[in-house]
Order: C-alpha cells, then sequence, then structure tokens
C-alpha cells in the first residue's frame, strides 16, 4: 500500500464553531511507468515549448493570453484580472456544509485520497469527530481549496484515520441518459441463468487485500531496468530543482465551542473567546507586518497563476 509521511497541507477541519487543526498526507501515489524525455545527444531533460500549432514557431510568453472556447472555433479572451476577480480565496479551511449517510456517496465522485492526521494537539477533538461519524455512518460534505484551486471533499473515517477525499463537481460526472441499459430487475433474467451466477460469484468471493492486485506492466519494466542498470547501461541526468511549496499557518483550536455550536449560535455580540481576543489584539499591534505578508502572498498567487 502507498503510504505518505509529509504534510502537504495545514490548516483545521471546520463544523459549526468547531475548528479541528490537521495536515493532509498523500494517500495514494501514480505508480505507472515514467517516461521522461531526453536528448539523447546530451542526455538532458527535454520540457515543453509554447508552440503555435498553425505557424509551428515558439511563441513568447508576453504573447499568449488566455482563451475560453464558447462555440466550435470562437474563444472569449478573459484578462489576467479578471481571473484573478473570481479567483478562489486560500482559506486553510476544510469547511463542512453537509453530513450525509455513507452510502448516498457513488464511487463515480471519488477522485484522490488524502490521510487526514491532527496537528497542535487536536488529538482529543479529531478523534471526537471520528467517533460521532463512525456512530452516526455518516460521513461529511466539505469545500477545500487546495494549491489555489477549490474543490468538493468528503471527510470519511477509515480505520484509526479520517481521509478527505477530493470528488468530481456533479457537472463533471456524466448521466446515464444517452446509454441504452437494460432495466432494473430480474425481469429478462432467467432464474436458472441467475443461480449460475449467483453460484459462480460465491465461488470467486473474498476478502479485500490490495497485496493481491499488482501492475504487472510497471513490474515487468521495472525488472528490466533494474536488469540495465546492474549492467552499467545507465545514464546520468541532471534534473532542475524545484521549489518546496509553502505550508499553512497554525490555526487555533477551538474544541470548547461545540457546545454553543449545538445551540446553532455565534459568540455572543461584544464577546471574543480569549483566544480570539488574544490574537486580535496582537494582530492590531502588528498591523503594518500583516499588510506586507498580505502583498507578499498576492504576489505568490499571481505568480503561481
Amino acid at each position: 500500500m502507498a503510504t505518505g509521511s509529509r504534510t502537504l497541507w495545514k490548516g483545521a477541519i471546520s463544523f459549526g464553531l468547531v475548528h479541528i487543526p490537521v495536515g493532509l498526507h498523500s494517500a495514494a501515489s501514480e505508480q505507472g511507468v515514467d517516461f521522461d524525455w531526453l536528448d539523447k545527444r546530451s542526455m538532458d531533460p527535454v520540457g515543453y515549448k509554447r508552440i503555435n500549432k498553425r505557424t509551428g514557431r515558439e511563441i513568447d510568453r508576453e504573447n499568449i493570453v488566455k482563451g475560453v472556447e464558447y462555440e466550435d472555433g470562437k474563444y472569449v479572451l478573459v484578462s489576467p484580472e479578471e481571473v484573478e476577480a473570481v479567483f478562489p480565496k486560500t482559506t486553510q479551511t476544510i469547511e463542512i456544509e453537509r453530513f450525509i449517510d455513507a452510502s448516498e456517496l457513488p464511487f463515480i465522485f471519488l477522485e484522490r485520497p488524502y490521510y487526514v492526521a491532527p496537528i497542535n494537539k487536536s488529538d482529543k477533538v479529531y478523534a471526537l469527530l471520528r467517533e460521532a461519524l463512525l456512530a452516526t455512518g455518516k460521513i461529511a460534505l466539505a469545500k477545500v481549496v487546495i494549491s489555489t484551486k477549490q474543490h468538493l471533499a468528503a471527510l470519511v473515517p477509515s480505520g484509526p484515520a479520517l481521509v478527505l477525499n477530493l470528488l468530481r463537481w456533479g457537472d463533471e460526472v456524466k448521466t446515464l441518459e444517452s446509454l441504452e441499459l437494460p432495466a432494473e430487475g430480474s425481469k429478462g433474467v432467467g432464474a436458472a441463468e441467475l443461480k449460475m451466477a449467483k453460484q459462480l460469484i460465491a465461488e470467486m468471493s473474498g476478502a479485500w487485500d490490495p497485496d493481491d492486485f499488482q501492475d504487472e506492466f510497471r513490474h515487468q519494466i521495472m525488472k528490466l531496468v533494474e536488469k540495465k542498470a546492474k549492467a552499467g547501461d545507465s545514464h546520468t541526468v541532471v534534473e532542475p530543482e524545484e521549489e518546496t511549496p509553502s505550508s499553512g499557518g497554525e490555526v487555533i483550536d477551538l474544541t470548547a465551542l461545540l457546545q454553543r455550536s449545538l445551540r446553532g449560535g455565534k459568540a455572543p455580540a461584544g464577546k471574543a473567546p480569549a483566544k480570539k481576543a488574544a490574537a486580535k489584539k496582537a494582530a492590531a499591534k502588528k498591523a503594518p507586518a500583516k499588510k506586507t505578508a498580505s502583498r507578499s502572498s498576492a504576489a505568490t498567487h499571481k505568480k503561481a497563476a
């Protein structure tokens, strides 16, 4: 099984007035064979160029604009400022919006899983949410922004962990209307055939063990690679260094507000939680530094865009 230990994102699960500081860890990895492009004359990595598809000529970055095709061959241009105006704002929060029965979510919506682990001494409230979900048979639907992109996600208890499964949006999953499918139910299916099919299923049934299923193509290619490497048939390629993205800041644990959340409430007018009030006071004293940090963050987002 694939495992991950590096924290990819830091933030908090939020429902009601409760915040659970957490970090995300990759729960899966792509294991296919990655064939990189190399220049056979120098063994340098080969990247992608900005090429005009009609003329075949390379284009400078300043001559590239973003366009959205709305009809066949017809585009509307969208400026960087217009993109920036609707860009999802990073909140560092997994904002729970609804709880649903676990059986309600079709597998077709599942896209990419992440392990969610508690940080900043949030173990108790993390366990509270996990056990509450298990006891009720519910999963949580949430929205989260990761790497400047907003996602719909499902927060699901799995053993001792909470797993955040990124989901496809509703309009990304195609309907069944265009398919010609047999009607549901056993009509049209012979009793004898159904009995034999059930018997065959019973004979082939077993426990789920991911180690029983392997990518044979990848294993054969990697055996070939290992054999050639041992024979000295290899080349040295120097890859350019990549910058490591910075993680989010710490989030205050608001476990004590769970009871107030059940009353449907907000903090009483004129009264902020002690930790929040202290944080606001500190922020007021350091306003200039905060402004500089905001500008730096905005510049980083523009650069990434």
